[in-house]
């Protein structure tokens, strides 16, 4: 019995979908490790994937909006700055 391939797959948005949510996993699970980590040495190395894996989550991310996969909204000036009074009153 043979298959469709066509049914089964998917399309080119939902693997870069995927990936990007895989890519967001690995980095939140690089950056717990890096943070919790009490050797500096294997430390500094898991800084080095945790950049490596944002690259990689970047280019990802960069590609799906540039085909117009992943739209993002223009920052509303007021909010920018209501957020930079909010955290700066904070120290």
């Amino acid at each position: 019995m043979q298959t469709d391939p066509k049914v089964n797959a998917f399309s080119e948005k939902e693997m870069l979908g995927d990936m990007l949510s895989s890519q967001k996993f690995v980095t939140d699970g690089y950056n717990t490790f890096a943070g919790e980590c009490a050797t500096p040495i294997i430390k500094t190395e898991f800084i080095n994937i945790l950049t490596e894996e944002h690259q990689i989550q970047n280019e990802i991310f960069l590609e799906m909006q540039k085909r117009g996969w992943y739209q993002t909204e223009v920052a509303d000036q007021n909010k920018i700055s209501q957020a930079k009074l909010k955290f700066s009153a904070q120290n």
